[in-house]
């Protein structure tokens, strides 16, 4: 009798290596096999702990004998150590001592917790820009979203010191859920929303995802890079300033406001010119053409003004006559570090029927 309970008891400890987890565990110890340090520290000490008497357990992890080997456990790495394959009954290191220091409900406590911190990180994916802090003045109400309360996911106030294995995820293996709920704040509810969920090309979201949480949705700019920026900036405003005190009753669609547009179209045409490209088109918007005109494709304040004084900037050409300035265009080539990138404009009535190209 003793002998059936002490059997009943041991076949209890080891149902957790036959359950759910039982690939996930198979596949952790195929790397710890292959390379104990791309395995967590806990992991590590469970695997070494092993001793070598459940030859039966490790042939029902591996698979019947007439499992097809592409749905072989050992298919993912398990009992793969260097070029040899492990048998079931030479099983280095394993499981009793082990099994009886972590119990079943122990595994099923950590399995949860990563499947709620991982549905955690995909709700704040899906929807951490509705917390994004758009707001300089502090004027807007701040809002709460349930998605994104840890609660919902299944975690309590005694949850958040908890290591919690994520597998990799916002480039941690693992971490405890404040240090998760730190990270995700910082990538997709600072000052920078993020939707990227939507997209159908499963390559596109994958390169914005890894492009944002990899440096935690910040870039680390030069000093030289930032004083570029300020000057780009302060010339977007000082533009628009004189413009409103110049011509006050005059209608122009100002970029107050967006005056980061300026830096960021920049931007896009000095990388594009150093990765290959040749030629930009822009189909613009009212709102900053004229800001966009002079600072990004290089319209002379001579030009512009000209407009706002009701003539024509250029009086030769019957195409540029008789319309409003905000709906003119221009072209040009800008040099951004020996690459040239030729930038067009087109008038704001010959969209659609081709782009207007003056050389």
């Amino acid at each position: 009798m003793a002998q059936e309970k002490t059997q009943s008891s041991s076949a209890q400890a080891l149902t957790f290596l036959s359950g759910n987890n039982a690939e996930y565990i198979a596949h952790l110890y195929g790397e710890f096999l292959t390379n104990p340090s791309r395995v967590d520290a806990s992991w590590k000490d469970f695997f070494t702990a092993l001793n070598d008497n459940e030859a039966q357990l490790m042939h029902e992890l591996n698979g019947a004998s007439w499992t097809p080997l592409e749905n072989k456990k050992s298919a993912n790495r398990f009992g793969a150590a260097g070029t040899g394959q492990y048998a079931a009954g030479d099983m280095i290191g394993p499981v009793s001592s082990a099994i009886a220091a972590i119990s079943p409900q122990s595994l099923q406590n950590a399995a949860r917790d990563s499947t709620q911190a991982l549905r955690l990180i995909h709700a704040y994916r899906a929807r951490g820009h509705l917390l994004a802090d758009l707001d300089p003045l502090g004027m807007k109400e701040k809002h709460y979203h349930a998605e994104l309360d840890p609660a919902r996911h299944g975690f309590g106030p005694g949850d958040y010191d908890r290591p919690i294995f994520i597998n990799g995820a916002l480039g941690m293996q693992t971490a405890t859920l404040n240090e998760i709920l730190k990270a995700l704040r910082q990538i997709y509810c600072d000052k920078i929303g993020i939707e990227f969920l939507h997209l159908a090309d499963p390559d596109e979201k994958d390169w914005i995802q890894q492009r944002i949480e990899g440096p935690r949705n910040r870039t680390d700019f030069t000093p030289e890079g930032k004083r570029a920026i300020l000057a780009r900036l302060t010339a977007a405003e000082v533009y628009e300033q004189f413009l409103h005190k110049k011509y006050p009753g005059t209608k122009r669609f100002g970029l107050d406001g967006g005056e980061a547009l300026v830096p960021c179209m920049e931007q896009i045409i000095k990388r594009g010119s150093q990765l290959g490209l040749e030629e930009i088109v822009v189909g613009m918007a009212h709102r900053g053409r004229l800001n966009v005109l002079t600072n990004v494709l290089g319209k002379s304040f001579t030009a512009i003004f000209a407009e706002f004084q009701g003539l024509s900037s250029l009086p030769d050409d019957v195409l540029g006559s008789g319309d409003v300035k905000y709906h003119m265009g221009t072209s040009g080539d800008r040099d951004f570090d020996g690459k040239l990138a030729s930038c067009c404009m087109a008038m704001r009535r010959l969209l659609g029927r081709g782009s207007l190209r003056r050389r």
